[in-house]
């Protein structure tokens, strides 16, 4: 599948903002399945100052410094994106979760040392016996990694509750495990959480998804939102994702843009000001499959 993306976000402020540092992860990232052939982005005001380099876990981002007085900041980023489909993995094939836990926990080899540093609390994830007990109950000592990881997914799918007035980006963990209702990050969050507390490596990936219409109706520009689900690491068989939030692994229509520990790692867009007064921020993101 080849798409093309556009994601604009507009800051606007009741008074002038004289000064503003902000980071920006709006690069999809490459990897065997996903190749980006255009990108651009588009900051109003100009930059004084415009950096381009990769993080920590090798995400393409952009640091930018505003040195004139303004009261809208407006970041658009587009992108042209081919998406393969990743390898069908048999759970059957994969090797008991209990052997992956115990990998991880008894050596570092070059093979699972990336995999290690997703394996500890970070800020927004920390690990709690609650957390340990609700993924309990899909890590019987028999399964294999992968069927016990689409048990958890599922369960998770049926037990929370898509609720976009339930939370904010800063809704502790334990407050979404104890209301069960959430959006696509807080699921992320509690799935990694659950996987940590097992003794399993899991990352946080941020993106995009195609979504259609309903039958009959057009497709709105810009309907779309940002994205994310999970992914986890496994002996043999690598990192494979996971979208809790619709129940599924990710294929050809999930668009990977970066991933981290947990959202703060990855956001969008973040970065401090001066002055400004109140403020408002509008996103919008548009997927768009093509055929070039």
């Amino acid at each position: 599948m080849k798409y093309k993306v556009a994601h604009a976000t507009v800051y606007e402020y009741s008074e002038t903002v004289p000064l503003c540092h902000n980071e920006v992860h709006l690069t999809p990232r490459e990897h065997h399945w996903q190749l980006c052939t255009v990108h651009r982005v588009s900051i109003r005001p100009l930059p004084t100052c415009l950096e381009h380099v990769r993080d920590y876990f090798g995400n393409h981002s952009q640091f930018f410094t505003i040195q004139e007085g303004h009261r809208k900041l407006s970041v658009t980023a587009v992108s042209k994106i081919e998406v393969s489909p990743p390898p069908i993995v048999d759970p059957a094939t994969t090797p008991r979760w209990t052997e992956v836990r115990d990998e991880l926990a008894a050596r570092e080899t070059p093979l699972n040392l990336d995999a290690l540093q997703f394996l500890y609390d970070s800020p927004q994830i920390v690990q709690t016996p609650e957390l340990r007990e609700y993924a309990a109950r899909s890590f019987e000592p028999e399964r294999t990694w992968l069927a016990a990881i689409l048990d958890l997914m599922s369960r998770i799918h049926r037990d929370f509750k898509y609720d976009s007035t339930a939370t904010t980006i800063s809704t502790p963990l334990a407050e979404v495990l104890k209301l069960r209702r959430g959006v696509c990050q807080d699921f992320a969050h509690l799935m990694i959480g659950c996987l940590r507390s097992m003794g399993l490596s899991a990352r946080y990936v941020s993106g995009y998804l195609l979504t259609r219409p309903p039958e009959g109706k057009p497709r709105l520009v810009g309907a779309d939102a940002s994205h994310a689900w999970v992914s986890a690491w496994c002996p043999g068989v690598g990192w494979l994702d996971f979208d809790p939030t619709n129940n599924c692994q990710p294929s050809v229509e999930h668009i990977t843009l970066a991933w981290g520990r947990e959202y703060s790692d990855v956001c969008p867009i973040k970065g401090v000001f001066i002055g400004g007064g109140h403020h408002s921020m509008s996103v919008s993101v548009d997927v768009q499959p093509i055929e070039h």
